[in-house]
């Protein structure tokens, strides 16, 4: 009899948990379990940046240049959160004016507060914190391709210039009402606002800063921070694109089944092909893989089938193997970290791969793509694609030509080899001789002061 009763205790109170965490407040209108599911993306999301993607360039660098690629996602995640609040999310989720950019009602979060946002079930605070980790990523991701070569200041004022004049209009076109939004291109949780964009500004940076000393091949120091921050950015992607249906239902699991099984094949294919390419099956090539996959079912995978989710996933892995070893070395550009070739090419790929396999099955708020009898919706993406690409492409390179007259954007060759460690934040991430506490004590020692003029009648 006591273990029935407990039983039926048991029962009544999931019942009642489950039922307040689905239920909407009447007089808030907000839903706690949505509300829940986004905070916890939030974080995700910003996992992302700091520590994954900071870890996963990290590793990539030389050992004199750690700290220097780990301070761009550091740095940047200040300067765009800061930047989001003052004008960022105004831009792209304001009132839409002429299908370009949002009105600046929302400047310093003006009216974005606890209550819900228009036609969702969350507080407008918490949907736009939310979107302010999406620009933070976008802008980081363009690190990876000027590692080891950028001066500081030119950097920070590039970013703060590119976030503002790209990637917030780009966002506003796609999600907060304008044009491509309008013509009914479809991107789920960023794959032509995210990739597409910070891939082309990737390589516009890299052809104008030109290569390194080393040339286009260097010795990752620490493959395994790699593949640890690999790991990272492939659970806080789960934020990212199932946290991207900005509910928690049926369209979020698509999502979270679709990322999962993706970033799995794209990992497969990877070691795959490099194993019969290069005879030996890769470990970074591996963990590349499986972010090609992630990159390339972020703008489909709250439109697509978990079958369909494998074939872009394999795929993308081939297309971004042939833009990381076969197009840049034909091309001869150096992408530090290969930017271009995963985001840029698997957003590129991503994207379009949405206009094929996307369908209503899958999300009644979707579309229907090529395979499901409607091929206007390939050409609604390459649209977006090639707006994306103008806009990143041309943005950049007007961004770095102005900057370009007031800052050198490259450092010396002296301070890049010594590494920007040294040379820009005065400090090692491995202090591992005596020579290594010297080379730190001189960068932080005051330069040295021109002895004084002598003073009085010089002897005929």
């Amino acid at each position: 009899m006591f273990m029935e009763h407990f039983a039926a205790v048991c029962r009544t109170t999931k019942l009642y948990l489950r039922s307040e965490v689905a239920k909407v407040d009447e007089v808030s209108g907000i839903s706690r379990g949505d509300t829940a599911w986004l905070l916890v993306s939030t974080a995700l999301v910003m996992m992302m940046t700091l520590p994954g993607l900071a870890l996963f360039y990290g590793g990539l660098v030389r050992k004199k240049n750690v700290l220097s690629t780990l301070m761009h996602s550091f740095f940047l995640l200040c300067l765009v959160s800061v930047q989001w609040v003052a004008v960022g999310y105004a831009i792209s989720f304001g009132a839409d004016r002429g299908g370009i950019l949002g009105s600046f009602d929302y400047a310093f979060f003006n009216g974005v507060g606890p209550t819900p946002a228009a036609g969702l079930a969350v507080p407008h605070l918490a949907f736009a914190l939310y979107q302010g980790m999406f620009a933070a990523i976008t802008v980081a991701l363009i690190s990876g391709a000027y590692a080891e070569r950028v001066s500081f200041l030119p950097f920070a004022v590039v970013s703060l210039l590119w976030t503002t004049l790209v990637y917030d209009p780009l966002a506003h076109w796609v999600w907060g009402g304008g044009w491509l939004a309008k013509l009914g291109a479809l991107d789920f949780a960023g794959g032509t606002v995210v990739h597409v964009s910070s891939g082309v500004a990737a390589l516009v940076f890299a052809l104008v800063l030109g290569k390194r000393s080393t040339g286009l091949k260097t010795t990752p120091h620490n493959v395994g921070f790699t593949v640890l921050g690999a790991g990272l950015l492939w659970f806080g992607w789960f934020g990212f694109n199932a946290g991207s249906a900005l509910s928690a239902n049926g369209v979020a699991a698509v999502a979270f089944a679709a990322t999962h099984v993706a970033a799995a094949a794209g990992g497969l294919s990877w070691v795959l092909i490099e194993a019969q390419h290069r005879g030996k099956p890769g470990v970074l090539g591996g963990v590349t893989g499986a972010v090609a996959g992630l990159v390339a079912i972020t703008p489909a995978c709250g439109y697509v089938t978990v079958p369909a989710a494998l074939v872009i996933g394999a795929g993308a892995s081939l297309v971004c193997y042939l833009g990381c070893n076969v197009l840049k070395e034909k091309l001869g550009y150096d992408d530090a970290l290969d930017v271009f070739g995963v985001h840029g090419l698997g957003g590129t790929f991503g994207a379009l791969a949405t206009g094929v396999f996307a369908t209503t099955r899958v999300n009644p708020a979707g579309a229907d793509g090529l395979l499901a009898g409607n091929p206007g919706l390939l050409l609604r993406q390459l649209a977006g694609v090639v707006a994306a690409i103008v806009l990143s492409g041309v943005g950049t390179y007007a961004i770095l030509k102005v900057v370009s007259l007031v800052a050198t954007l490259r450092v010396s060759s002296e301070e890049e080899a010594q590494g920007l460690d040294l040379s820009i934040h005065g400090e090692l991430a491995y202090m591992i001789s005596v020579e290594d506490e010297r080379a730190v004590a001189l960068a932080h020692a005051p330069a040295p002061q021109p002895a004084p003029e002598p003073i009085g009648v010089p002897v005929a």
